[in-house]
């Protein structure tokens, strides 16, 4: 259960014009409520929003705010196309950082309140 509630609204057109489309939880493929996006509002939470379907391509951090443009703000030359919901984490993390790639023996674990 996600103890916070989690709102982006997509729009078709630039400055929150044209069809709209409500979520509140991940959507690997918005090509089915929407033709395109251009605009969005972060009603609450972050999301991670992506330029292809399934989670894939270009990946963009949004936090509570309005983008009436988020293409021109973000630098993006192409639509939203799926978006997932990030859950907050409160709490220690862990981390576990590896010498060398698929190295799986010699690490350095480290807690840190401070990541």
């Amino acid at each position: 259960m996600i103890p916070f509630y989690f709102q982006i609204v997509f729009y078709e057109d630039r400055n929150f014009q044209g069809r709209s489309y409500e979520c509140s939880s991940d959507c690997s493929d918005m090509g089915s409520y929407l033709s395109r996006c251009h605009s969005c509002r972060v009603e609450s939470g972050c999301w991670m929003l992506y330029n292809r379907n399934n989670y894939m391509g270009n990946q963009y951090f949004m936090r509570r705010g309005e983008y009436p443009d988020y293409m021109q703000h973000l630098g993006m030359s192409d639509c939203i196309k799926s978006c997932r919901m990030i859950a907050m984490h409160r709490g220690n993390y862990r981390m576990r950082i590896y010498e060398r790639e698929r190295e799986l023996r010699r690490s350095d674990a480290r807690d840190d309140e401070r990541l």
